[in-house]
């Protein structure tokens, strides 16, 4: 196609005076034809608006679900990838994707009447089953924040109904799981799944920490003294049995040194009793020990008797007894 011609005409020249005289101009002017352009510009944008509106191919992203609609009523859930569209119908794009939601400060009261604050942060995710449903009913673009915030407040409340104010501090982990068991189970109602919960700032009333506090202060005196004292009784039950140990080291001694006496003495009165037993069955052998002795003293006298006599002194040779 020729554009110069489609878009430009020809302009005959016209004659001009030059130097008091006509000369005509042989180049033919071109202007451009404003008709012409406009019209196809409006085709052109009528062709775009058409594929557009009435183009079948669609794309659904990966962590999203189409929800197809007909004149406003839901006909089907897609998967990820390609969705070919009749020229009547909708695609609208949902997200299964975890989702967050904060609530801040929520409050709640003990059973011993303790007024408790906390901050939590509560991840879910729309269950893929219920997609239609949720899109229907609650969101079309699966964000059930405001649901989410205002179940597990109500969660909270009552499990921490449930819980004296030493319990939540002590019992914090289950605690925790309570309120994830409640809130799973509300949530079920609007279609979502939780996927874990994070609890920030557990607080209580001002007058109640400070009396937490000065309950640990005092329990950690009181450890304080019962280490000492237990410190005290050790070094004590130390010395007690270094003591007794030292005392039985002297009995063990004492008794050693008893036992040992003990074993002599048996000893030298079995030596005795052997040797008088020996005795006793050999007279003979008695009785010419007693006549060597006498004959050795016989021997060694010199034939003189004894100046001074006392009573029962022998005399020599003169044991009228033998």
């Amino acid at each position: 196609m020729n554009l110069s011609k489609r878009y430009y005409t020809d302009i005959p020249a016209v004659d001009r005076p030059v130097g008091g005289g006509w000369t005509s101009n042989t180049p033919a002017r071109r202007v451009l034809n404003k008709f012409a352009v406009i019209r196809d510009a409006v085709l052109a944008l009528l062709i775009l608006i058409v594929l557009s509106t009435f183009w079948p191919f669609r794309t659904v992203p990966t962590g999203s679900r189409g929800v197809i609609t007909q004149f406003g009523a839901i006909k089907g859930i897609q998967n990820e990838g390609l969705v070919v569209l009749f020229p009547w119908e909708r695609l609208a794009l949902f997200s299964v994707r975890a989702e967050t939601a904060s609530i801040e400060n929520a409050d709640g009261s003990t059973s011993d009447t303790q007024p408790v604050k906390v901050s939590m942060t509560v991840r879910y995710s729309i269950q893929v089953p219920k997609v239609a449903e949720v899109y229907e009913k609650y969101s079309h673009d699966g964000d059930l924040s405001s649901y989410v915030q205002t179940a597990t407040q109500e969660a909270f409340k009552a499990v921490t109904a449930l819980y004296t104010a030493p319990d939540l501090i002590a019992k914090r982990a289950k605690v925790s799981a309570d309120i994830s068991d409640a809130l799973r189970a509300k949530l079920a109602t609007y279609g979502a799944q939780v996927i874990n919960i994070d609890m920030r700032n557990f607080s209580f009333s001002p007058d109640y920490m400070k009396a937490i506090n000065d309950k640990v202060t005092q329990e950690q005196l009181r450890l304080a003294a019962e280490n000492r004292l237990k410190t005290v009784e050790s070094e004590q039950k130390q010395k007690v049995a270094i003591a007794e140990a030292e005392a039985n080291a002297l009995k063990a001694k004492s008794d050693g040194e008893a036992y040992a006496n003990l074993t002599v003495a048996k000893a030298q009165a079995e030596a005795l009793r052997v040797q008088n037993a020996a005795l006793a069955q050999n007279r003979d052998v008695l009785e010419l020990r007693r006549i060597e002795v006498e004959k050795e003293k016989a021997a060694r006298w010199d034939g003189k008797l004894p100046q001074n006599m006392y009573a029962g002194a022998p005399i020599p040779f003169l044991n009228m007894g033998k």
